[in-house]
Formats: structure tokens, C-alpha cells, sequence
């Protein structure tokens, strides 16, 4: 396959999602989000796996990173979920953080445009010694800001399930053409040696 295949593109797919996948991880880190921190830990994985086996002609590995991709643009469904409050959900609740902390998005602190206030300390809780600070009158609100965050790895993720479907059905045909050919033929020489001998003797008989 030539560098304008599905497969350069399905390259270029996983190393953009490495890059925005970091990004991601680092602001989930600032804000003490560890749902997302544990989520982005397993999709960075499975995105390396997925961009070897991409490289090095591995359907197996390809195949697990289209299943995650899957899995992937449902978890950024959730969250896109989460963030507009949809079912339920609501944006305040500590959810993405399992309940071990207060904290919020950092872009809810540290938003663009915002104003910080910090939360008095009589509403936090014992064990966490950490002040809270909320951003108000945001030029973006934060739940904007992880909502386009959401929307465009679902986007990638999605367009690099397709191609990672392409380039699986691409490797599985050349391989099954090469086996047709006798690539993978036990004995080639000796069938080769054989087809000489008999014209000769069809030959000499003539």
C-alpha cells in the first residue's frame, strides 16, 4: 500500500489522537477529574497499539483499536452528556471524580475570560485540604470547553474506526492473494522441479 492509502491516513488518525489524547490527559490531571484521567490512560494505550499495528501490517492489533475507537466515541457521548445534564446527569455531582474530591473541570477554574472566586472553606470537606477556586462571568463556560473536547475525539475516533476497518479488509485480502499465488506453499521448489521433468519426458515419448 502505497503512502496515500487508508492506512498513511489511519497513521496520521492515531498520532493525531496521541497528541490530543495528551492534552486532554494533562488539564484532566490539573483538575483532579480521575475518570477521565483512568479512561485516557486505557485509550492512549490501545491508540499505541493500534498505530504499531497499523505500521507493522498487525491486523490483530488494529482490530483492538477499532473496538476501542467504538467504545471510545460512546465514553464522549457520556461526557458530552454529562456536561449538558442530559438524563440526570449533572455537571456539578462529583461523578468523574469518584466522589474523592470537590474539584471541577480546570477550565471551570481557570476558564478563558473568567473571574476567580474562591469557594469558602467552611464547604469543604475534611480530608480535602485543597481550596477551591471557581472562575464566574467565563467568556466560555468550562462545560463548552469539554464538550468540543469531547466532540472532536469522537469525531477522530470515528473516522479512525472506519479506516481502521479499511486497512483490516485491505491486509486480510493481500495476505489471502499472496497464500492463492503459493506464497505460503509448503513445497514450492519440489512442485517447480517437477513440471520440467514431465515435459521432457513428454518430449522424448513424441
Amino acid at each position: 500500500m502505497g503512502c496515500c492509502t487508508g492506512r498513511c491516513t489511519l497513521i496520521f488518525l492515531c498520532a493525531f489522537q496521541l497528541v490530543t489524547a495528551l492534552e486532554r490527559q494533562v488539564f484532566d490531571f490539573l483538575g483532579y477529574q480521575w475518570a477521565p484521567i483512568l479512561a485516557n490512560f486505557i485509550h492512549i494505550v490501545l491508540v499505541i497499539l493500534g498505530l504499531f499495528g497499523t505500521v507493522q501490517y498487525r491486523p490483530r492489533y488494529i482490530i483492538m483499536y477499532a473496538g476501542w475507537a467504538a467504545i471510545w466515541v460512546t465514553w464522549n457521548i457520556f461526557i458530552i452528556c454529562f456536561y449538558l445534564e442530559v438524563g440526570g446527569l449533572s455537571k456539578d455531582s462529583e461523578l468523574l471524580t469518584f466522589n474523592l474530591s470537590q474539584h471541577r473541570s480546570w477550565w471551570h477554574e481557570h476558564g478563558l475570560g473568567c473571574l476567580r472566586r474562591e469557594v469558602p472553606a467552611a464547604s469543604l470537606r475534611p480530608l480535602d485540604g485543597q481550596a477551591l477556586v471557581s472562575g464566574i462571568d467565563c467568556t466560555l463556560e468550562h462545560r463548552y470547553v469539554e464538550i468540543l473536547h469531547s466532540i472532536l475525539q469522537a469525531l477522530v475516533a470515528l473516522v479512525g474506526f472506519v479506516y481502521a476497518c479499511y486497512v483490516v479488509s485491505v491486509i486480510t485480502e493481500e495476505e489471502d492473494s499472496f497464500d492463492f499465488i503459493g506464497g505460503f506453499d509448503p513445497f514450492p521448489l519440489h512442485h517447480v522441479s517437477e513440471k520440467p521433468a514431465h515435459l521432457l519426458l513428454k518430449q522424448a515419448s513424441l
